[in-house]
């Protein structure tokens, strides 16, 4: 059984990778067979359709994210550093490529073309962050620790908008860095006493 499951995360590992570097349909069962070393009737062993492996690795992605954010929730009391830790870690992740893009915000932009199912679980991972963000954001008014000009909700989603903008940005412009030049600003503008 742990072979199985083995291989059945490295078909996920590996589609994780292909579709930040291409999308959706920028990758097929024979470019994970390559990449795994195994072959294409495997995949279909563990993922009947690629809809099945990408709809699994969304919902595996959402699970990591919800487990993440409830650690930050446990381990960081203060809801401004909460926000900190939260841009550290993918601008850690940007820096050294381990995870250069948020797989659902790049799935996000091809809605469109998605199927049904992939696509309800990317709307899933937005909502369960716009949801932690708007409670990080109400605590941190309520404690007087953010500076919020809008609704908590109309933050939340701000906030996250101007993440996933600024992963944009580092890939356009092939600097890492861009990305911290982009929400340094953000996180003192909320933590701007006024």
């Amino acid at each position: 059984m742990t072979n199985a499951s083995s291989t059945a995360d490295d078909i996920l590992a590996c589609a994780r990778t292909l579709i930040i570097a291409g999308g959706y349909n920028g990758f097929s069962y024979a470019d994970v067979a390559d990449v795994v070393g195994i072959r294409k009737p495997s995949i279909h062993h563990h993922f009947a359709s690629k809809v099945d492996l990408v709809r699994t690795l969304v919902s595996r992605y959402r699970a990591e994210a919800e487990a993440g954010l409830s650690a930050l929730e446990r381990n960081v009391a203060d809801p401004r550093d909460q926000l900190k830790s939260y841009v550290g870690y993918w601008e850690a992740c940007i820096n050294d490529a381990t995870a250069p893009f948020c797989v659902c915000a790049l799935l996000a932009c091809e809605l469109p073309i998605l199927p049904e199912e992939v696509a309800l679980e990317v709307r899933s991972y937005f909502r369960l962050l716009a949801s932690w963000l708007t409670s990080v954001m109400e605590r941190g008014k309520r404690k007087g620790q953010l500076h919020l000009s809008s609704a908590a909700k109309i933050e939340a989603e701000s906030f996250m908008a101007t993440i996933h903008g600024a992963m944009l940005s580092a890939r356009a412009y092939g600097d890492p860095k861009m990305f911290g030049v982009i929400t340094t600003p953000l996180l003192d503008r909320l933590s701007a006493r006024h």
